[in-house]
């Protein structure tokens, strides 16, 4: 496979070009300054020059609260730039992967959101993702979007290293507790990607295209999620702190969360054939990880 990435910083982007795998012949990311997902004419010399077989789109604009106020940014990296990506795609005949949210639901769910689920984003940031969604699937029937939630790795910025660095500040963090979700280890996600790319490209029956819900096993709420980073955060004698619970409506942010952001993953697990660790076991994996980098910057 000859895989082009688009995005180049974020988590997902990085785990994918550090995959070391034979399936891969070639691997590029693609982003500014000689690539922008976000122009209103992107440049796609680059990205026709590296000949792909799929396209990845890792790329978006994921500063949610932000996102209320920078609405043109917003629409235009998570919805009008990658339909124009998926069309080009399409014209060539290229298999097109695009990363979606756990925002596009309302939250008001008892249970894991199913794909087939009525979305209904509560922020700009849920709502221009869903925009995107819907158009790369108008101009590129044969388009994959994979839904997935609270992404975290051992760099870059993410909840587990904003709870690390809170931990070096203070005794006690205040951490949401009545919202719901699946953390989910950004190497994971790339890993399964890469499988589910490689069956796409051999057309895999059953690997129909559509929508998929992939994240990490399991769930937890943040406070759940905090106090578990701060657990393993100690076996590896990194400083911890104490969580002390609180609810939404005592931290009021520009825009809304979703209350339960869970996803159910049977469908990918059952057309891919592979699935996501559990939560708990990969972040353990990353916290390992730091810990290392920390011993040994």
């Amino acid at each position: 496979m000859r895989i082009a990435v688009l995005g180049q910083s974020g988590q997902v982007a990085r785990a994918l070009s550090a995959l070391r795998d034979p399936r891969i012949g070639a691997l590029a990311s693609f982003s500014r300054p000689r690539f922008d997902l976000g122009a209103d004419d992107p440049d796609v010399t680059a990205l026709e020059a590296f000949e792909p077989t799929i396209v990845i789109n890792a790329a978006a604009y994921t500063a949610v609260d932000r996102a209320e106020t920078e609405q043109d940014a917003a629409y235009a990296l998570n919805a009008t730039g990658p339909a124009r990506i998926a069309s080009w795609a399409q014209k060539r005949g290229l298999p097109f992967f695009h990363l979606s949210t756990d925002y596009v639901f309302p939250g008001d769910g008892a249970r894991p959101y199913r794909e087939e689920d009525p979305v209904g984003p509560l922020s700009v940031y849920g709502k221009s993702k869903l925009a995107g969604e819907e158009a790369i699937h108008r101009v590129h029937p044969g388009a994959y979007t994979f839904r997935t939630a609270w992404v975290y790795d051992a760099e870059g910025q993410n909840f587990v290293k904003t709870m690390l660095r809170l931990a070096s500040q203070r005794e006690e963090v205040t951490i949401v507790s009545d919202q719901f979700g699946s953390p989910t280890y950004a190497p994971d996600l790339a890993l399964a990607l890469l499988e589910a790319a490689a069956l796409v490209t051999r057309s895999q029956a059953g690997c129909s295209p559509g929508i998929y819900h992939l994240a990490g096993r399991g769930d937890t709420s943040w406070a759940g999620f905090a106090e578990a980073i701060y657990a393993f955060a100690r076996r590896h004698n990194l400083k911890g702190a104490r969580v002390r619970p609180i609810l939404t409506a005592d931290y009021p942010t520009p825009a809304r969360r979703p209350a339960n952001s869970r996803l159910d993953t049977g469908k990918f697990e059952g057309s891919f054939k592979t699935m996501l660790p559990p939560w708990y076991e990969s972040l353990g994996v990353c916290m390992s990880k730091i810990a290392i980098r920390t011993r040994n910057p």
